[in-house]
């Protein structure tokens, strides 16, 4: 069920109904969401809605009988059970054929031929992003950070809350979990910005990303097909499209839940503006970056500051490299992961790299202009460098796609794809708005005259309309 479709439409529009109908009764209204939830998740394939379940009680209960043990060790134990349900459904139904596969070709390259593994797992939607919330939730109790909740109803509501279920923001318990607990009433002012923000990510998402997609589709597949001008403005293409794609679904997931009297956290902070790598992750799938930064990198750390400039370099490649694994079962995944680890080196080696950015705009003088555009193509060129990986089937086919793209033809003009091209400029023309007047989003123009103000609405919402015919599933899905 896609946010860009009418089942969704006619889902959410019932369950908002019935949802402020009961408005005043909590309990009510987290029965409903949960319920919801449920089918919602169902209705991409029923047979995993026992895993959600199950992984959800498991964690429910034991976050309670860590916080009630008595000794350290025994909250050890109860923790260590939860990391092992998680991590173990995670690690077989995403890893399996990933590890198995290339234990077969290992030894298929060291002369033993093993015959090819016969158990097919399909991948469950989501359970990348609902596995890393309800980890981070035990994490926190057994670290006394978070008082367990005793509401199973909530609790469950919490981990599959719809707007977010299926690809994040993957909230932590103490921002979100709260507010299971508390009155909710409507709020129309919240509504409207919240309907406002949906309106904005179903853009980005149908009209600039679906229409990217076509392009990267074919460029990706056959880079032999294509000159290099041509291959470096499909990893471009793809660079946008898989930006618009997923914060286009936050975007839609915050304004959802907006409209229920829900708060999530930001997801994306205009991360194609960073100046620097490190600023750049600081912006980029913040929900992740951050889940990965307190329950990854801190304990390689020892849970202290690092000084030594070795040990912060082994803890970014282990960490990315982990983050890389994260996305995808696939070497091109790891890849990906290990470059980025790798591109933080020169800012801890040579910390006067780093941008001192108390602004998210550049100075506007020529000099600072030119420097921060400077610095931004820099980010730009290494992450378009890491997207050939990203993008990519398998490792040969991201090889072959780099050799032809480092080709003399790449200083010929490509083939100008001047729809596309002209859906770009907008979207970064309003990103930069956003960015500049210091918006959550470029639809908050409550201020605007009247007629105006609807004029972009329903713009927009032709626009979306129009576009809305190949209805591709959004990127992030698939981890």
């Amino acid at each position: 069920m896609l946010y860009n479709s009418l089942e969704f439409a006619c889902f959410y529009a019932i369950i908002f109904a019935l949802y402020w109908a009961a408005r005043g009764r909590t309990k009510v209204q987290n029965i409903l969401i949960l319920a919801s939830s449920y089918f919602f998740y169902g209705w991409w394939d029923w047979r995993f809605l026992g895993l959600i379940v199950f992984s959800s009680l498991v964690d429910y209960f034991v976050g309670i009988q860590i916080a009630d043990s008595p000794t350290q060790q025994k909250r050890n134990r109860w923790l260590i059970l939860s990391l092992s349900i998680n991590l173990g459904l995670l690690g077989i139904f995403k890893y399996y054929g990933f590890f198995v596969d290339s234990f077969i070709d290992l030894f298929s390259k060291m002369g033993y031929d093993l015959p090819p593994r016969t158990l097919q797992i399909i991948l469950p939607v989501g359970i990348s992003f609902y596995t890393f919330q309800t980890l981070s939730y035990s994490l926190d109790i057994a670290r006394r950070r978070l008082k367990p909740s005793r509401d199973l109803i909530s609790f469950l509501a919490f981990v599959s809350f719809f707007p977010q279920l299926v690809a994040g923001p993957i909230e932590r318990a103490s921002n979100l979990l709260p507010q299971f607990s508390k009155p909710r009433s409507f709020n129309a002012t919240k509504a409207v910005d919240g309907l406002r923000q949906v309106l904005w990510g179903l853009f980005k998402k149908v009209v600039v990303a679906d229409s990217l997609g076509e392009i990267v589709d074919l460029v990706a597949n056959y880079p032999e097909s294509y000159r290099a001008s041509v291959l470096l403005l499909g990893v471009f293409f793809f660079a946008t499209q898989l930006y618009c794609d997923f914060s286009g679904y936050s975007d839609m997931a915050i304004g959802f839940a907006r409209m229920m009297g829900f708060d999530l956290m930001r997801n994306f902070n205009y991360p194609y503006f960073a100046r620097d790598i490190m600023d750049f992750w600081r912006r980029w799938h913040i929900s992740l970056t951050t889940w990965f930064r307190d329950y990854v990198f801190m304990p390689l750390s020892g849970g202290k500051v690092v000084t030594n400039k070795w040990v912060l370099i082994r803890n970014y490649i282990l960490t990315f490299t982990i983050s890389g694994l994260w996305h995808g079962a696939n070497w091109t995944f790891v890849v990906w992961g290990f470059l980025h680890g790798l591109y933080h080196i020169p800012y801890i080696l040579f910390p006067q790299l780093r941008v001192q950015v108390k602004e998210t705009k550049p100075p506007y003088t020529l000099m600072g202009t030119a420097k921060a555009a400077l610095q931004m193509g820099i980010v730009w060129g290494m992450n378009l460098f890491a997207l050939v990986f990203f993008m990519s089937k398998d490792l040969k086919h991201a090889f072959t796609y780099l050799d032809n793209m480092a080709k003399f033809a790449l200083l010929r003009m490509p083939n100008m794809y001047v729809k596309e091209f002209l859906w770009v400029v907008v979207f970064m023309l309003a990103e930069w708005s956003q960015m500049h007047f210091k918006k959550k989003h470029p639809l908050e123009i409550g201020n605007w005259p009247t007629v105006l103000r609807w004029t972009v609405y329903y713009a927009l919402a032709f626009i979306v309309l129009y576009y809305n015919y190949d209805r591709r599933a959004f990127i992030y899905f698939q981890f």
